[in-house]
């Protein structure tokens, strides 16, 4: 059984900074992405890690304003989120999954229950 809780989501202004943080329940180390979903469009790839932390990937809009890391001692999954944009209001959920890496949505395995990141001034 895998269960994931994400935390620190917040309203946040234009410009701003925000760290989510992602608990893990597992008995295996799994690959670890983060996805969202803006409200009323469909749930999208934001980044993944693999199981050392050695790996990354992100998509586009996101690189080079985001980081994703990891604490396996803590079994916990960051997202460093930077020069935050209204364009990244979403819902941000983390996800765990055997391959990496995963960014079709219907392929993770496991899934959190997601945390509500608003940018507006």
């Amino acid at each position: 059984q895998v269960r994931l809780v994400e935390s620190g989501g917040r309203l946040v202004q234009p410009g701003g900074s925000l760290r989510l943080s992602c608990d893990i329940s597992a008995r295996t180390r799994y690959v670890m992405s983060w996805f969202r979903q803006p409200s009323g469009k469909e749930r999208v790839f934001v980044a993944a890690i693999n199981e050392s932390g050695r790996r990354t990937l992100y998509a586009d809009s996101v690189k080079g304003r985001f980081t994703i890391s990891r604490d396996n001692p803590k079994n916990t999954v960051f997202l460093q989120m930077n020069s935050l944009e209204p364009e990244d209001t979403a819902v941000y959920y983390c996800a765990a999954d055997s391959v990496y890496p995963t960014r079709v949505p219907n392929r993770i395995d496991y899934w959190g229950q997601g945390t509500q990141v608003n940018v507006s001034s």
